[in-house]
């Protein structure tokens, strides 16, 4: 015996195998002869296979579609008073006879999928719908079509790779947001599944996007930067800053010391030879924040931003262009600078002997770029006494200072790696190069020592006159930032704060008014404003990762063009972590899990293929080639 069952609005065929008190143990057609229990009370029709002669059961469903068709709903729904009715006494009145079993299912179709026409009222009984709610339901069907043929329509323009209006209008929501029950989105869905491809490669195949580095920002600056990566100024602001110009100018000769591609350029040095032997070692950061001030539209630019935003061959500036040409320690000019000056014994010690903060005007003669001035300030030129090299002089006395620092703090030599991207603009796009730099170079230790000095020296001067800043704290746990001193563990210090690089960091800024108010014997801008404080270092907290993130990101991106660029099929790698399956690049700082990969102690070279590579995704396959 078969059986004809409701399933949850759903009418299902089955063959019952067994009878119980209130249920049947049915198994549906073949192939899939998938055995369940039904309730007796969700029967609708039984019948015996002699009823449906010459229809096999796994074909009966789809014969009543077809016969469904033809039945006229119109005139059904004419049959019927306002009454609940059978199903099997509408179809005897239709049919003209007691409904076969094709008859009987196929009934039952078109009442279930006439809705506008009947309402279900039970399990096989109906209700005619009124002309009121037919009228409406014509309405809804009519627009429910246009959508249709409209989602048809725009997605069939996407696939001959157009890109309607309506598409263009909501972008970049479209790719980054999508609604998913929106006409456009449906379009997308549609399309990129006809082309199988995912949405991304459909935006590009259209020429929404330019390529996946398009993708990717597009994607950072819509979630960080909705207004767009060039900050807002509003024209009744006025001017954004104001320089000063009456600054004492600097008896000194400044240099700085950056990757090439620096255009915020923060900190710069000179050396002085004094007349009693000692020197005078002169830190100089650059000072915005003498051009204008907290709560003005300049800082709400900073505030909004919080720090600079890095990838390979381009940033995004916390702050706005002319101010950073202006205030940024470029060569040839005389910058606005806050001073740290450092009074060094001559006797080959390097002690120093006392400091001074200075606000002045700072002539910049040079900005020394790396790697270039890695190749000639070297060891050999070092025991020259810097012959030959630009300031080799000067950059002898502050490396053998920067020395006596790092032995005084107690801390080893940083043994990593770092990889400096260039990202040249050409006639056919661009061109990647990736240089590998060793860190320990020894203007890389002049630069950090003096860093680490002057921000720790600038925050004892903060934290002397208990004035709360934006410290940078460690203190047995992971760096945390306070509104207090305290010591800094990994960096050997007994306080410290960003100040050196204010046109690159908000904390910095925010710092860097807090030392002027000092150096011109003020009140704190920000006393009484501790909420505000901690706020700005909850915003901090929450947007470093994900600015960091980006730049990984974007780092990974470049890696990976390199190798399509190189053509770079086998390369060397070095295992990470033995049963982690991880090893690191070394051509490109690409870290990856190699399934492939067999047992092999940390720190093994093995070679690896590259076998697929995906810009959108950022994935990469590779094999361990023995």
């Amino acid at each position: 015996m078969h059986v004809l069952y409701d399933d949850d609005g759903h009418l299902r065929v089955a063959t019952v195998f067994e009878s119980q008190d209130g249920s049947l143990s049915v198994e549906s057609p073949p192939p899939h002869r998938k055995r369940s229990k039904v309730r007796a009370d969700r029967v609708l029709r039984s019948f015996s296979s002699s009823e449906i002669a010459g229809i096999a059961i796994d074909t009966l469903l789809a014969q009543a579609q077809t016969l469904a068709e033809t039945i006229d709903i119109e005139f059904l729904w004419q049959c019927v008073g306002r009454d609940e009715v059978q199903y099997s006494d509408l179809a005897t009145e239709y049919f003209g006879h007691a409904p076969t079993p094709l008859e009987a299912a196929a009934l039952l179709i078109r009442l279930s999928t006439g809705s506008s026409h009947f309402h279900r009222r039970g399990q096989g009984r109906f209700q005619a719908a009124t002309e009121a709610e037919i009228a409406a339901a014509k309405v809804a069907a009519a627009r429910r079509a246009e959508r249709t043929n409209r989602i048809s329509a725009l997605a069939d323009a996407l696939q001959r790779g157009e890109l309607p209006r309506e598409i263009a209008a909501r972008l970049p929501a479209l790719l980054y947001r999508p609604d998913g029950n929106s006409v456009e989105c449906k379009a997308v869905e549609q399309a990129a599944q006809r082309l199988r491809i995912p949405p991304a490669q459909l935006f590009l195949r259209c020429g929404a996007i330019k390529d996946a580095r398009d993708y990717h920002l597009g994607r950072f600056l819509f979630e960080n930067f909705p207004k767009g990566r060039d900050p807002i100024v509003p024209r009744e602001a006025g001017p954004l800053f104001d320089p000063p110009s009456d600054l004492p100018r600097a008896q000194v000769t400044a240099f700085s010391i950056d990757d090439i591609t620096t255009t915020e350029v923060d900190d710069a040095f000179s050396v002085t030879r004094l007349a009693n032997g000692q020197y005078q070692v002169g830190i100089h950061i650059a000072a915005p924040a003498l051009g204008f001030l907290p709560d003005s539209p300049a800082d709400a630019i900073g505030r909004a931003r919080l720090s600079t935003v890095y990838l390979p061959g381009d940033k995004i500036t916390m702050l706005p262009e002319s101010l950073i040409q202006a205030f940024s320690l470029d060569e040839g000019r005389s910058c606005p600078a806050l001073s740290l000056y450092l009074t060094v014994a001559g006797d080959g010690s390097y002690r120093i002997l006392g400091t001074d903060t200075r606000v002045e005007s700072v002539p910049i003669a040079k900005n020394l770029r790396y790697p270039q001035i890695d190749e000639i300030f070297d060891e050999a030129a070092l025991s020259r006494g810097g012959e030959g090299v630009p300031f080799g002089s000067e950059l002898c006395v502050l490396y053998r200072l920067s020395t006596a620092l790092w032995e005084a703090r107690g801390k080893g030599e940083m043994d990593k790696t770092d990889f400096l991207f260039y990202v040249d603009k050409t006639e056919s796009g661009e061109h990647i190069r990736i240089l590998s730099r060793r860190r320990g170079a020894l203007s890389d230790r002049i630069v950090s020592e003096l860093m680490i000095y002057v921000n720790s020296t600038w925050g004892k001067v903060l934290g002397d006159r208990d004035i709360h800043a934006l410290f940078r704290v460690q203190d047995g746990g992971k760096v945390r930032m306070s509104l207090y001193p305290a010591p800094h563990l990994s960096l050997g210090v007994a306080q410290y704060l960003w100040a050196s690089s204010p046109l690159r960091r908000y904390v910095d800024l925010i710092n860097q008014w807090l030392l002027l108010s000092v150096v011109y014997g003020e009140p704190s801008p920000f006393e009484g404003r501790d909420a505000e404080l901690q706020s700005i270092v909850r915003e901090v907290e929450l947007t470093t990762p994900v600015y960091d993130e980006f730049q990984r990101a974007m780092e990974r991106y470049y890696s990976l063009r390199f190798l399509q660029q190189e053509d770079l099929h086998e390369t060397t790698a070095v295992v990470v972590k033995d049963r982690d399956n991880l090893v690191r690049f070394e051509r490109v700082p690409i870290w990856q899990r190699v399934a492939s990969l067999p047992e092999l102690p940390s720190g093994s070279v093995v070679r690896v293929q590259v076998s697929h590579i995906d810009l959108f995704d950022l994935v990469l396959h590779c094999e361990y080639r023995p």
